[in-house]
């Protein structure tokens, strides 16, 4: 019998898998049991990381006590999280564990549509930069100019072809294949030189088999997010529908994973991970850009209900904006202005918040400045940022 999943379930099991209902525990010291940056890393599967601060909000707020410091720490020094390219070719962090079926199941999602001819590079050609890039990190950390320079004498004059559109001129050919190389393993970021970003080689590893690889996404994605439909992680993954729709068939075929009904609509679920709470979610939590539960979580308009929908999307778009979460669900925006060693948190309601809820907000603004470690103060008002700011 095909089990029944409620919005409300579903909501609820997330928002626990995803460390919001309770933060995990960072052990104080190494000798004590806890919980590691990197082990909230892999809970939510990768940390979008585009804007650092953001990455570092992300993880830093499901982690009890902690602050950005732990989360550079794991990045720059332990190295048990790596920045690199992760899903939908964008900067992500993600354990250094597991990069071995990340690479491997990233590099087997097919890719978009094709760069237009002038800009253009053959399979090989793909391979050749890849390679080039992988030897010119290896042991050294470059900015991307020196990079450049390191690839184009590895390949040839062509790699280094003014051809793709950038925002102030044009970038050299080889660079439409950075994302790759960092899917592959051929890169990641290093700390920045100054202003400048700066990228290395993360150890050497050798990725699972593809179908092992992408079994074990698909299952570490519903784990996180599910009860999904092929099309969600499709959308997640910024995979071909059909292509998905097929990964999803294989997986049902041999056990990996079983259907549910979610709201009347057939979707997916871990085999064997059916079970759901049934206590309904209360509280108010502060989540920052492109944080994993907001941008994963579908479907969408039932994240972001009512004029939530209008006010925390950029064009249908989600994690454009930092978002106020009452009971699961998004139901205002916020944005921090630091100055110094203080921060004014504004938070912009989309409805009337309780006695209780504003108590609690208060208190999510002072854990945004713990983990910032500034001095938070709290403005209830419009936001006036626009998204991405």
């Amino acid at each position: 019998m095909t089990s029944r999943i409620t919005w409300a379930e579903a909501g609820a099991r997330r928002y626990g898998r995803q460390l919001l209902r309770t933060p995990a525990q960072l052990p104080s010291t190494p000798a004590q049991s806890g919980t590691s940056v990197a082990a909230v890393v892999s809970t939510l599967l990768a940390v979008h990381a585009q804007v650092l601060s953001a990455a570092e909000l992300s993880v830093a707020l499901r982690l009890d006590g902690s602050t950005r410091q732990d989360v550079r720490s794991a990045l720059w020094d332990d190295r048990s999280v790596v920045k690199t390219y992760g899903p939908r070719g964008t900067i992500h962090l993600l354990a250094a564990t597991e990069l071995p079926f990340w690479s491997a199941a990233l590099t087997a999602v097919p890719s978009g549509t094709s760069p237009s001819p002038s800009v253009r590079m053959t399979s090989g050609q793909e391979a050749q930069v890849v390679a080039a890039i992988g030897d010119a990190l290896d042991g050294r950390q470059l900015t991307i100019d020196e990079l450049s320079e390191e690839v184009v004498a590895r390949t040839g004059p062509w790699a280094g072809d003014l051809v793709m559109e950038a925002f102030q001129g044009k970038w050299p050919r080889w660079r439409q294949v950075m994302h790759r190389a960092g899917q592959s393993g051929a890169l990641c970021f290093a700390p920045n030189r100054g202003r400048k970003a700066t990228y290395t080689r993360p150890p050497h590893f050798d990725p699972l088999p593809a179908d092992e690889a992408l079994a074990a996404l698909v299952r570490h994605y519903l784990h996180a997010y599910g009860p999904a439909t092929p099309q969600h992680f499709a959308k997640w993954a910024a995979a071909p529908r059909g292509w998905a729709a097929a990964l999803f068939s294989s997986l049902a075929s041999s056990g990996g994973i079983e259907e549910v009904d979610f709201e009347g609509t057939p979707a997916w679920v871990v085999a064997g991970d059916s079970d759901f709470p049934t206590e309904a979610v209360r509280g108010v939590r502060l989540l920052p850009y492109f944080d994993a539960y907001a941008v994963a979580a579908q479907p969408r308009e039932r994240m972001f209900p009512g004029a939530a929908y209008e006010r925390a999307l950029a064009g249908g778009q989600a994690g454009n904006f930092p978002v106020l979460l009452v009971d699961g669900v998004v139901a205002g925006v916020w944005h921090q202005r630091r100055q110094g060693k203080r921060t004014t948190v504004t938070v912009e309601p989309l409805g009337r918040l309780t006695g209780a809820q504003e108590k609690e907000l208060g208190e999510q603004v002072e854990r945004v400045g713990e983990v910032l470690e500034a001095k938070p103060e709290l403005v209830v008002g419009k936001v006036t940022a626009g998204a991405h700011a």
